[in-house]
Formats: structure tokens, sequence, C-alpha cells
């Protein structure tokens, strides 16, 4: 071979690393940071027509994809452990198989540190973020039932005192200065290295507690009840495009959860645990609710300007633009009517510590609008909730409505695709159930048609293309709905269609058995 032929190959051996190393440098594996609200309604974010001040989600949703038909488990707890494993709970059942492993476990294999700050509500599954879940760095809020002074919470598995009654400590904050502090040490330690966080946000589950400014911000606001509210939203959300369907009608006649009497006597004539119409509370109930509504609104708002400090962090340590951005609901907002393991005090100002209230069915319906019912219930009002996707270097249909029909156990399929990650069969290893939503944060290709499987403390669904049936723990009989006209919920087609209701309810049936097998494996 001539010198000038070797003198080429070389060149051309030198232009190609050079070529594939800037590859490498174009396209890094993207960080992940997964944001998630606890019993956070549809409505509730301005960005899905709600009124309540959230821009700092709401410029994520402008400049990324919102999605309208994201559905979760239905509770809190079902739908973490579905989010971070990618299974169905019922797949896992009362004990975890030895076969089940988290998001930060793949992802350590592909050179990802992993970072969690928050409510966790794995306990049955993996007791320790760190321990049991893959996490480098882990804030623990135990006691999510205190947002001002919890008496349990843990950082990397040491457990802190319990916070003074006389600090001004909120959840909300505290979560975000620790995954803050997480990702200011990953800049400084390991800037080469991808990283995967987790923030979980314990607003604005109850009780309604928040700092008496955040809620004089609202001072003047839902005086005009949740009637005029959902109103309110629902022309709002039609003049979007957000939806496409009627709005569900209240359901007076709905018990809230643990809307005993005695828990009603202890808060006062002032609860009212069912929908009714506004018109219908007295002067003083009102009164009472519009200030509930004020409290809740103000922990919705306080969270988006902690989001909005995370925000100003991945700018600051350049990670912004190449980190996708997930903020969802564990579920729709809550209609229950508890009092905590902390008591109430009836004399306490409402939002305060001592305090425990509850945002209750009829504002819990506002929130969920167009849907019917809410948390716990596997009505669509229960199940779908605001997902906001926002990853500034690849997607590019920014402020567009997704309507694929989705579920949190898509996260995960998604994000170990994203990584690099290929997750080989294994014998009696249930492969993941979930759909990389890939496709559609790309904008390439089109998204399969879903079945979806609900089964949450005896209230049970099904979702088949644009076909859904439901059962509730009160009403054991199967009701089928068109999603595609109806997603309302307010006709039942089954006596129109006993074919296909049959037809479901017996695949529900297959499904229900298939998944205790696997969570027997």
């Amino acid at each position: 071979m001539g010198k000038s032929a070797v003198i080429l190959l070389a060149l051309l051996g030198v232009l190609y690393a050079a070529s594939a190393d800037a590859q490498e440098k174009k396209a890094p594996k993207p960080n992940v940071l997964i944001i998630m609200a606890d019993d956070l309604g549809f409505a509730d974010l301005g960005c899905y027509g709600g009124d309540i001040q959230t821009p700092n989600l709401d410029m994520l949703a402008e400049d990324g994809l919102r999605f309208t038909q994201f559905y979760t488990a239905g509770r809190s707890a079902a739908s973490r452990l579905s989010m971070l494993t990618g299974y169905y709970h019922d797949q896992i059942g009362a004990s975890r198989p030895a076969w089940t492993k988290t998001l930060p476990q793949h992802l350590s294999s592909a050179g990802y540190r992993s970072y969690h700050a928050g409510k966790w509500q794995l306990d049955r599954w993996f007791d320790e973020p760190i321990q049991d879940a893959g996490f480098s760095r882990s804030y623990h809020l135990v006691d999510s039932s205190r947002h001002h002074w919890p008496k349990e919470h843990f950082l990397d598995g040491r457990r802190l005192g319990a916070v003074e009654r006389s600090g001004d400590y909120n959840a909300s904050q505290a979560c975000t200065d620790y995954m803050i502090q997480f990702l200011k040490d990953h800049a400084e330690g390991h800037k080469d290295e991808p990283f995967f966080a987790y923030l979980a946000y314990t607003s604005p589950h109850h009780p309604l507690q928040a700092d008496p400014d955040d809620i004089a911000d609202y001072a003047e606001d839902f005086d005009d009840g949740w009637d005029a509210r959902r109103a309110r939203i629902f022309v709002k959300q039609k003049q979007m495009g957000l939806i496409d369907t009627d709005l569900s009608p209240l359901e007076p006649r709905l018990v809230a959860p643990g809307g005993t009497a005695a828990q009603r006597r202890e808060i006062g004539d002032v609860e009212v645990p069912y929908a009714l119409r506004w018109f219908e509370l007295t002067d003083q109930q009102q009164r009472f609710q519009s200030e509930k509504m004020r409290i809740y609104a103000a922990m919705v708002d306080r969270m988006d300007r902690e989001i909005g400090r995370i925000i100003y962090q991945l700018r600051r340590m350049r990670a912004y633009e190449n980190t996708l951005i997930l903020f969802m609901s564990d579920n729709g907002a809550s209609s229950e009517i508890l009092i905590g393991p902390g008591g109430h005090d009836p004399d306490a100002v409402p939002g305060a510590g001592d305090s425990y209230l509850c945002l209750g069915p009829g504002w819990a319906s506002s929130s969920n609008t167009p849907f019917r019912r809410h948390k716990l219930s596997t009505h669509e009002g229960g199940l779908t909730v605001p997902m906001i996707a926002h990853w500034r270097r690849a997607i590019e249909d920014e402020g567009e409505f997704k309507q694929e029909v989705s579920h949190l156990i898509d996260v995960a399929p998604t994000i170990l695709g994203l990584a690099g990650v290929e997750l080989k069969d294994v014998k009696d290893v249930p492969t993941l159930p979930g759909t990389a939503l890939t496709p559609t944060l790309l904008g390439e290709g089109k998204f399969p048609e879903r079945e979806l499987f609900f089964n949450q403390a005896g209230n049970r669904a099904l979702r088949q293309g644009d076909w859904k049936i439901v059962a509730s723990v009160n009403d054991r009989a199967w009701s089928l709905y068109d999603m595609k006209e109806d997603r309302a919920e307010k006709n039942n087609v089954g006596r129109g269609h006993p074919e296909k209701l049959l037809e479901l309810t017996m695949r529900w049936e297959r499904l229900n058995k298939d998944y205790e097998e696997d969570a027997e494996r």
C-alpha cells in the first residue's frame, strides 16, 4: 500500500472517530425528572383549564405536551408502585416477588444515579428507597399527614428529628430543598453521569395545610362555590380544545369515604359529606367550604412555585435542555373526609398544623372536571390525571394535546428505552405490560390501541380501545361506556351492546386471574 493511501486511511479513521465522538456528544442519555403530585385533580392546573395559579407547570406544558387520557391506578400506593416498577400493582401482590425491580435498579446498569425526595408509600413492597429500591440519595417523608411539623422523616436512611412546632417547615419547600441539594451534589461530583430524579410532593393531599401568606393570595376566590367552578372550568376546557365530552353530573347521594358521623361531629356541622348543590348549603357551610378550597389552592400554588425552583436549578447546572420532565398526579382529587393521627382542633385556624381538613366531594368534583367521581373510584375522575411531558432537546410538537390512551405502567418502558436499557426475557418473569411513550414524545409513528386493567379496593374497570367497563364496590353490576363519545360516563350502553359487555367482563376476569398468578411466582 502506498504512502498516500496509508495517509488517506488514517485521515478517514480520524474523521470517523471524530464523527462518532461528535455523535455521542450530540445525543447523550437524557436525564429524567419525575414530579408526582398527591391527589391533584385533572382540572386543577391552569394548563388544564383550572383557576389556580400554576405558571411554571403551564410553561412546561406550553413548551411540551399535555396528555388528555393518562391513567393511574386510582390510589397512591398502587400508582407509585406501577410508576416505579412498570407493573400493575396486582401483579406484585401483598409481598414483593423476587423478580421485581425498580427503575433506579434497572437504570444503574446504564450509569444513572437516582435521587428521591418526598412521599414514598411503597412500604409493603420496598421498605427503604435506598436499600430496597436503588436510589443513591433520599429524603423520605414518612409522616405525610403533617405538612407543617412532621415527626417521622429520614435522610439517606438516617432518622431526622421531629420538626419543631414553632418552626416554619413546609413539606413542599423541604422536599424541593433536598432535591436541589441532591442535584447540586450531582453536578459537582457526577456531572458526566445521567440522573433519574423522583420528586414526590405530598400536596395537595389532606390535611389541607398551607402557609397563611399563600392562603391570603386566594382571599376572595371560590365564594361562588363548586357548581360555578365546575362550569367555569368546563367552558375553558372546551374552548382550549382539551376535551370533547359532556360534563358529568354531581352525585349528591354518594357519601364521601370516611365521612362518618363521628368525624363530622369532631369537625362540626360545617362539613358536608355529599356533593350537594351549592345553594343547598347554609351560609356558614358555604363560608367554611370556600375557605377549604382556598387552602387547597394555596397548596397547589406553592407546589408550582417550588417546581419553578427545580427548573432554575436544572438551568444552572446546564441540564435543563436534556432532561425529560414528566409531571403527573397519583390519582384524581379526593372526596375523602378523614381525621388523621394528629387529630383536629376545631378552634385552630383552618390550614394551620393543628387542623385536619379534607377537600370533600363537592370541591373534588370540580377539581376532576369534567369527569365522574373521585380518588379510589375506577370512573374517570378517580383514574384520569394531568400529565405533562417536557424535553427541550427532543420534543418538537410543543404545546400539543396528546390523546393517546396511556398509563403509569408506560413510564418505565419509556425511560428504560431512552436510557438504552434492554430487559431480556427471563423465565417466570412477566414482561412489562406497558408501552413506551417514545413515539408520542418524539412525534414519530402511531401509538397502538390500548387495553388497560384497573382493580382498586373492590372498584374495577377495563378499557379496551374506546370501550370501558366499570363496576364499583357499592354497585357490583358492570356498566359499559363509549369513551369516544362519553368520557363523562353518563350513558350506560350495556343493554344495547350485551355481547361487548360480556366479552369485556370475561376479559377482566381472565386478566385478574393472570395477574394474581404473576404475584404468586
